[in-house]
């Protein structure tokens, strides 16, 4: 059976852990160090810190954003369901945010609605690695925290002279739109801003099913050497048990340091599982025509039941899961249901393939003939 998620680990990374087993250097350490100032370099941050999972990210970009307790924090209704259990954990009350089905973001117009209500700071998660037009989040004047778990390493365009130029948030759309690089087509090096240096602090999870994995933890990264010294003040007085481990952080450096090479070999894989479902009635997320985005998975948004759907690829032998299983939405459904409705229609009808490095040329190919035939 072909799983729907499987990290990248080669021998590299195995070694990179070995190491700090034999060398008995598994606590917060140099690995950590290390793994930060490659975050610093590859992102153009002004400052990091490697944290033990999303959710302790998160409570620190919070108290450094000084907010009282009560306060209201924006949440998409698709984000991952620590973040409502993590903010309303620290003493904030969450708002859920409906998203528009075109590309599962929550929109600039329902967050402006928010902040009508009452809102004091925006969790944007990029959901499947998405882009959104970060432009329109920033004017509304609140806090943005990005949450960059999936989009890790994806870039914005270069910015012009006259000012920033822009990508819009991709569309559900036939893939015959789709413009991904051709098969074994090098990667141009991007040149513009990475994912999270827009808003006032990053998430960069690193959890097992995040697009960079330490096993584990997360990067917590602020773009401007002002919002790095209002976060610096807490995480310097953090506990050690706040802080990564070597042993994770090693596997991380590594993963992050071979992210082009993987990244190449996820996106020539979807541009065969884009031409396979152009034959069917079922629609995907479709990268920018810049091609800015990371390639996270393989969503599908169904036009018929997920279970006929989960049932004829299991036949086949290919797991395939509900996209947004881990979903705000997902944990307080009957709750959110009536008032989330694009949201929850997501929920219900994007199916996620398996996408990834370790994949081989036999069982791509086996998931094509699925995409290009399932009911």
């Amino acid at each position: 059976m072909i799983q729907t998620y499987s990290s990248t680990i080669r021998r590299k990374e195995m070694e990179a852990v070995l190491t700090c087993m034999v060398d008995e250097k598994i606590g917060p350490g140099e690995m950590s160090e290390r793994l930060i100032q490659t975050v610093r370099e590859k992102t153009k941050c002004d400052g990091a810190v490697a944290l033990r999972s999303p959710s302790v990210a998160l409570y620190y970009a919070l108290k450094a954003l000084e907010i009282p307790q009560g306060a209201i924090v924006m949440l998409g209704a698709l984000s991952p369901s620590w973040q409502i259990v993590t903010v309303e954990r620290s003493g904030y009350t969450a708002m859920v945010l409906d998203v528009e089905e075109e590309s599962g973001l929550v929109p600039a117009d329902k967050v402006a609605e928010g902040i009508e209500k009452g809102g004091k700071v925006l969790v944007l998660s990029e959901t499947m690695g998405i882009l959104p037009d970060i432009s329109s989040y920033i004017s509304l004047g609140v806090p943005v925290v990005e949450d960059v778990s999936q989009s890790a390493m994806a870039h914005y365009p270069e910015e012009s002279e006259g000012g920033q130029e822009q990508t819009k948030a991709e569309k559900v759309s036939d893939a015959s739109s789709e413009s991904a690089p051709a098969d074994g087509q090098q990667i141009e090096e991007p040149k513009g801003r990475t994912a999270g240096m827009y808003g006032s602090y990053a998430i960069m999870g690193m959890e097992d099913r995040d697009i960079i994995t330490a096993g584990g933890g997360a990067v917590l990264f602020a773009p401007t050497r002002k919002d790095w010294s209002a976060l610096k003040k807490y995480t310097d007085a953090a506990p050690s048990t706040d802080l990564m481990p070597d042993m994770n952080a090693s596997l991380a450096l590594v993963e992050l340091k071979e992210f082009r090479r993987n990244e190449e070999s996820r996106r020539a894989m979807y541009t065969l599982f884009s031409r396979a479902i152009m034959s069917g009635r079922h629609k995907t997320f479709v990268r920018a025509g810049d091609f800015g985005s990371t390639v996270y998975s393989f969503p599908v948004v169904l036009a018929s039941g997920f279970k006929d759907v989960k049932a004829y690829a299991q036949k086949k032998g290919v797991e395939v899961s509900q996209a947004f299983a881990n979903s705000i939405i997902a944990l307080r459904n009957e709750e959110l249901a009536p008032k989330c409705v694009c949201a929850n229609s997501l929920f219900m009808r994007c199916a996620l393939f398996p996408l990834y490095p370790r994949l081989g040329h036999k069982d791509a190919e086996r998931i094509v003939k699925i995409l290009a035939s399932m009911p």
